[in-house]
Parts: C-alpha cells; structure tokens; sequence
C-alpha cells in the first residue's frame, strides 16, 4: 500500500490567503507548518510558536522556503486572525482524518469547555476545565 500524503502543503493549499500581496513577506504554507507544528509540540502562546521557529531553524529550512526566517510572533498572530475559521476547521479536519487513517488510528472529537464561576482553589481560578471525547464512527463501517 503506497504511504499517504499527510504532508500540511497538500491538506492546506485550498485553504485562502487573507493578505494583500504586498504583505506576504512569508509563504502562508511556511506559517502554517511552524504554526501546527510549534501547537503540537505544547506551544500555547504566539511568542512560543516564534520561538519554537527559531529553535528549530534548522531542521525547518529542510522542507519550508522560510525567504524571510521564521515569521514573527506578530505576523503569526496577524495571519491567523484573518484566516476564515470554517475554511482552516475543514483543513485541520481532513488533515487530522488522514493522519489517523495513516497511523491506524480511530478520529474521536473532543470538546473542550469551561464552567464559569466553578471556583476552584487549587487551581486560583473561577473556571473548571472540561474535557468530552466523543468517538466518531470509523467511515469504513
């Protein structure tokens, strides 16, 4: 059986750029890579992802253009708040789906929540995070 193509170039490349051309000093591809790549390894801020970026400079010119280095936090956070949320949810879900199809693996939605004004002391917060996994059936079936 040939190996899919699960690479982010093909499961993105639909997916509209919001910037005038003058703007894109960074190929939206290499953006999204850092971008996906730095929020599976635990970065959770824009700063992390540029720094996830910088530290791992190398490796990413192997496989992205990167003419300009690694875009700033900034300009991370500028693309990402003017992409169309429903057309970058359908990216993400057909990528995901064909990574859990490559890897053997069963797609289950999870939905994270908050119950507001659930104080909780150990945590010095008055929300509660909530976590549902909620299987899905296999398509195959």
């Amino acid at each position: 059986m040939p190996n899919p193509d699960v690479s982010i170039a093909r499961h993105f490349a639909g997916l509209p750029d919001p910037r005038i051309d003058r703007t894109r000093k960074h190929a939206l591809g290499d953006i999204l890579a850092i971008d996906l790549s730095a929020v599976i390894s635990g970065a959770d801020s824009w700063e992390k992802v540029e720094a996830f970026g910088e530290a791992k400079g190398d490796r990413l010119k192997r496989f992205l253009s990167l003419p300009n280095g690694i875009p700033s936090h900034d300009t991370c956070g500028r693309v990402f708040a003017r992409l169309d949320p429903q057309a970058f949810g359908r990216c993400v879900a057909g990528w995901m789906a064909e990574l859990c199809k490559a890897a053997g693996l069963r797609h289950i939605a999870v939905d994270g929540s908050v119950v507001r004004s659930a104080s909780t002391v150990e945590l010095n917060t008055s929300t509660v995070p909530v976590c549902v996994e909620i299987p899905l059936p296999d398509p195959a079936e």
